[in-house]
């Protein structure tokens, strides 16, 4: 199965699945319920439907997910791998502290969501994006989606990577700006289309972090 300038909004997470318990109203001191018997549960329904009550038994397992979850994941992946790659080069490159510290701090955020992607993925049996693959065989704009949003060319890798100094902060600075918008992108569509709370959840971190992210980015592109 396959599947997507300025500061934005920070998106809210798809409603999360909340399941209520409804317990009896209690009778006479020692009474309880019979044996076996179970109480029914408040399913919200999604933006504009109403809630149902449902039995125990019917409530699945596992939350449901859809073509644009796995989209998501697998492209995120290799967009992750891609900013890890950027973030690399500005420990030994950057002039700035402080775009130091933002690369680190990306990096310290952007491999465990790499690590949580691919467990949701492997979970399901869905083919797990390598770091070192070819970003584009993982566009799925073929499919309805939109493509690889912010990515950076392999010219613009190849410039980055033969810069250095304040040369190197501003190509970092301007193609990280352009990277996190485009993650923005991708958590916009899958926000509207993906089912699974495991999966909004890591949207909804994305569009927080990352939107803080290309503020503070911002800032320091006025003063390189």
């Amino acid at each position: 199965m396959s599947g997507a300038c300025v500061p934005r909004p920070v998106l809210a997470a798809a409603s999360l699945v909340v399941v209520l318990g409804l317990s009896a109203c209690s009778g006479p001191a020692g009474d309880e319920q019979p044996a076996g018997s179970s109480a029914p549960v408040v399913r919200p329904g999604g933006p504009g439907d109403p809630t149902a009550l449902v039995d125990p038994d019917d409530i699945s397992a596992e939350d449901p997910w859809n073509h644009a979850d796995v989209a998501f994941m697998q492209m995120m992946i290799p967009h992750h791998a891609q900013a890890l790659e950027m973030s690399e080069l500005a420990g030994e490159r950057a002039a700035s502290p402080q775009v130091r510290a933002l690369a680190e701090r990306i990096r310290a955020a952007q491999g465990p969501e790499i690590m949580s992607m691919a467990a949701w993925l492997d979970e399901r049996g869905m083919d797990v994006p390598r770091a070192v693959e070819d970003a584009e065989s993982w566009d799925h704009a073929a499919h309805g989606h939109d493509g690889m949003a912010g990515m950076l060319t392999e010219t613009e890798m190849e410039e980055l990577a033969t810069s250095d100094g304040p040369e190197f902060d501003r190509l970092f600075l301007e193609g990280m700006i352009g990277h996190h918008e485009g993650a923005l992108d991708m958590v916009d569509h899958v926000a509207v289309e993906g089912e699974d709370l495991r999966v909004s959840e890591l949207a909804a971190d994305i569009a927080v972090s990352q939107t803080a992210e290309i503020g503070r980015m911002e800032d320091l592109l006025r003063r390189v």
